[in-house]
């Protein structure tokens, strides 16, 4: 719980002037729908892919529901799939959708997590005093948690981990005495 402290009829959030700044992993998850393109819809059996049945089917298919969304390939049967045949689908995806990763839905929206920490700026964060929001609505993988240490450790001040008012803390920069 947050602490307030109430002086002559003010009410003071010691939190609000601690100088910390949170940090919510939730905002660098994918801003555009992220979809799945199965290929197990294309396996004769679910075990098997025929090459000229998967190219007829990809050239027939109506691909408007992947329209300027993240797509999402992969194969959620146990098959053995041809790397070809998800260059394939990339060829006919890459026009129409915003970005086309591999893997499945969930990979692919921790691949841009970890791709938009990577190219997170780091200047505002020199020598503050960061927490790292520990729990929310979206579900943030722990790689997350590790790319975001990994990237303010050689800038910030201190890094902790939960939320303002009751955080766990992970690192302190030291300072040199000489």
């Amino acid at each position: 719980m947050c602490e307030y402290y109430f002086m002559s009829n003010t009410i003071i959030n010691k939190v609000s002037e601690s100088g910390l700044i949170t940090l919510d992993l939730a905002t660098l998850l994918p801003k555009d729908a992220v979809v799945g393109f199965d290929l197990k819809d294309y396996l004769f059996m679910e075990l098997i892919l025929k090459e000229k049945d998967y190219r007829t089917a990809l050239q027939e298919k109506d691909w408007s529901a992947y329209e300027n969304k993240i797509v999402s390939i992969y194969c959620s049967t146990d098959a053995i799939i041809p790397v070809w045949a998800y260059m394939l689908a990339s060829v006919y995806l890459t026009p129409i959708s915003s970005a086309v990763y591999f893997g499945n839905i969930n990979s692919t929206k921790e691949q841009i997590l970890l791709n938009n920490i990577n190219n997170l700026s780091t200047e505002e964060y020199a020598d503050k005093r960061m927490v790292i929001k520990g729990c929310g609505d979206e579900e943030i993988p722990e790689s997350a948690y590790v790319a975001i240490t990994h990237k303010l450790l050689p800038v910030a001040k201190s890094i902790m981990y939960g939320e303002p008012c009751s955080t766990v803390p992970i690192y302190k920069k030291k300072s040199l005495k000489i």
